[in-house]
Parts: structure tokens; C-alpha cells; sequence
């Protein structure tokens, strides 16, 4: 029996794909796993019960990466799952940002009481006319999962798409339409697009990339849409471009005290994911996840370790190792084995980074001998028996 814990609301959607086999907690000490959404978990306690921690999202700033992997902890996300949500929220920022509806919407508001309104709006409408845009070229920087989407719609919707992704994958590139067009220089999306979307994860390499060097880099009257992380803009700069009319708009899904309500910025209230659609696919996806490495050991789409994928295992043990990635550590692990004279029938082994797993299958119980023996290899963080 696995218990798990849910530090945020989770959806039944995703909950009712647990089994018998599964518990739900509400002593987080007690669970296996941690199911999450936004909880901040960088001040939290880690039991030593902990497994795993399935993300129900895709970004894990509010998840302590580093100290999870060296405590073998797997860490998920779930990426994708909620892209035609958000995807759907920056076409809304393109024509939001593209006509002054928000504008025009406030007009009738405040003035509700005119009788004669209806003759009134069309003298006041040209405050609020602006551009369509069909035949306006969209650079969009990064494409993933939500950046593709993204592209692909809005060639859908008339508009020419430049692409920019150093880590572009076959998947996402096999995903994008034809007519979206890639360039290698991020500079070339700076230089030539009406429309500027953002789609990149926040890292170091990422943090303020859109700063006053890249703002001047642009055309003039540009709109800047920023759907992933606030913190990849410079909003500071952001706001001088705004206020010398460098940039007509800057489209935010992420409120702070720097951008809510100054000219020029449309700051929603990060609705991006915030769909019942999405949540349902995120934690479908992360209770999948969960539940495949805590039966099986595989991992798959975590942001700490690597992917392995071993499949169900048919023999009479599996253990995973949670490792260093530094030489000549498999030839520990079998030597181990060896001595104890148990047949391993199959082996993967993955790194990324500093970090590095290893799963193994072997023709006979894995006992806690073993275990301990391994768990004392130099470089080791963790034995797990999955089997």
C-alpha cells in the first residue's frame, strides 16, 4: 500500500485512476508521494518515506530540486497537459493587446447610464480602433509543448510565425506546421516581428532576457506577450519601452506590483493553466507518473533525474540506485551482486548532470543485505527495492 499526500486541491479526475493499492494521506511524514500544484515546499521537512513528488504543472520553482535529487527523491512535472489552455489565453493577449477591448469594455461601463449610449459609441469607438492581426508576423521564442501550439494557431489565423528554439526537439519539430518558419538567432525574431511570445523556462541563461538591449533590438511599436515566467522580462525595462513608445504593449499572465495597472501593460491573473480542462490533464498525467515509478521504477518526465523506462518487471527483483554520475559505478553494483551470487538478467543506466540512476533486475528477491551494501558504495544517495 502506497500512501500519498496532496498539498494542494487535486483534481478527481486525475484521483480516481489511483487503485486499491493507493492511499490518500493527510500526514505528508506518512506518504510515499506528494501530489502538488503552487505549494511552496523549499522550507518543508523531506521524510525519509518520500519518494517521489508529481508536480501537477509544469513549472517546479516551488519544488527544492537539488535537495530531492540528493535524497533520491524523483521529481515530475507535467508538461504539455495544460498547453492548449494556456495556448488559448495568448491568442486572447494577441487580440487583446492587438484592439483596445479592455478599453472599450471600461467605456461602456462608466458610461451605462447614457441613453442615448449606442449613438454616443460610435463617436467615441476610434479611441479604442486597432490593429487585426492577419498578415502580422509573430516571433515566438521557444517551442515547446505551449510554443507550438501557439505557433501553429496563429497560422491558422493568418499570420506569419518565426520560431526560435536552440533545444528544439523531433517531437516538437515534427509538431509544428510547415508554414512556421525556424531561425537559429533569437536576434532575427527581435529584429523582424510585429508580435513578440515568450515560451522559454526560467533559468539562469533565461532570467531578464527580454531587457532593454533586446527591447532595442526590436521594431518599433512592438507587443511583447510574456505567458511563461514574469521574472524573464525585465519589466523595468519593459516599462521605460512602454512609457518612449518603443513598445505598444506588453501582455503579462503574471500580476506583481510592477506591471499591475501601468499604461500599456495587460496584466491577467495567471489564468494561463487555470482551465477545468487543464487541471483534469495534469493530474491525470502526474498521478500516472506517480504511479508507474512507485510500481515499476521507471521515470518519465521528471526535472531532477533522467527518464528510464524498463517496463513491468517480470522478474523476482528490482532495485533502483540513486547515484552520483561519476566512473566505474556500475562496476560496483554488479560486483555486489556478484558476491552475493545473484544473476542480474537486465540493467539500464541514465545520467543527467551530477545525478544518475540505475535499475536492475535480478532472478531472486532483493534482500536488505544487499540493499545496505549498496547504499554504502561511495557516491550512492539511495537504494530503493521496487520489487
Amino acid at each position: 500500500m502506497f500512501q500519498l499526500n496532496c498539498l494542494n486541491p487535486i483534481s478527481q479526475v486525475g484521483l480516481k485512476n489511483l487503485t486499491a493499492d493507493y492511499k490518500i494521506t493527510d500526514n505528508v511524514n506518512d506518504a510515499e508521494g506528494i501530489l502538488v500544484r503552487s505549494a511552496a515546499m523549499h522550507d518543508m521537512e523531506l521524510s525519509d518515506k518520500l519518494l517521489a513528488v508529481a508536480r501537477a504543472g509544469a513549472g517546479t520553482n516551488n519544488i527544492p530540486l537539488d535537495k530531492c535529487a540528493e535524497k533520491g527523491i524523483v521529481v515530475f512535472n507535467t508538461p504539455g497537459a495544460n498547453a492548449n489552455g494556456v495556448k488559448e489565453l495568448v491568442l486572447a493577449g494577441l487580440l487583446l493587446a492587438s484592439r483596445d477591448v479592455v478599453g472599450g469594455i471600461e467605456w461602456v461601463k462608466a458610461n451605462a447610464g447614457d441613453e442615448n449610449i449606442a449613438k454616443t459609441a460610435e463617436k467615441e469607438k476610434k479611441n479604442f480602433a486597432g490593429s487585426e492581426i492577419m498578415g502580422k508576423k509573430l516571433g515566438v521564442i521557444g517551442l515547446g509543448a505551449i510554443g507550438a501550439k501557439v505557433a501553429n494557431a496563429a497560422i491558422a489565423l493568418g499570420m506569419e510565425v518565426l520560431g526560435y528554439d536552440p533545444y528544439l526537439s523531433v517531437n516538437a519539430a515534427l509538431s509544428l506546421s510547415r508554414h512556421v518558419s525556424v531561425t537559429t538567432n533569437v536576434d532575427d525574431i527581435y529584429a523582424q516581428c510585429d508580435y513578440i511570445t515568450v515560451h522559454v523556462p526560467l533559468l539562469d541563461s533565461t532570467k531578464g532576457m527580454i531587457d532593454k538591449d533586446a527591447i532595442a533590438k526590436m521594431k518599433d511599436g512592438v507587443i511583447i506577450l510574456n505567458f511563461a515566467r514574469d521574472l524573464l522580462a525585465n519589466e523595468a525595462d519593459v516599462l521605460a519601452a512602454l512609457e518612449s513608445g518603443k513598445v505598444a504593449r506588453y501582455v503579462s499572465d503574471f500580476p506583481n506590483p510592477t506591471a499591475a495597472g501601468k499604461k500599456g501593460c495587460i496584466v491577467i491573473p495567471h489564468l494561463g493553466a487555470s482551465t477545468e480542462e487543464s487541471e483534469d490533464n495534469c493530474a491525470v498525467m502526474a498521478v500516472q507518473e506517480m504511479m508507474d515509478y512507485l510500481e515499476n521504477g521507471n521515470i518519465k518526465n521528471s526535472v531532477n533525474y533522467p527518464a528510464c523506462d524498463m517496463g513491468v518487471c517480470t522478474k523476482a527483483g528490482r532495485v533502483a540506485i540513486f547515484h552520483k554520475n561519476i566512473a566505474n559505478m556500475i562496476t560496483k553494483f554488479t560486483a555486489e551482486f556478484g558476491q552475493k551470487g545473484v544473476n542480474i538478467s537486465d540493467m539500464t543506466n541514465k545520467s543527467r548532470g551530477e545525478f544518475a540512476y540505475t535499475l536492475i533486475d535480478v532472478e531472486e528477491s532483493v534482500t536488505e543485505d544487499t540493499v545496505k551494501a549498496l547504499a554504502a558504495i561511495d557516491g550512492v544517495f539511495r537504494v530503493r527495492i521496487v520489487k
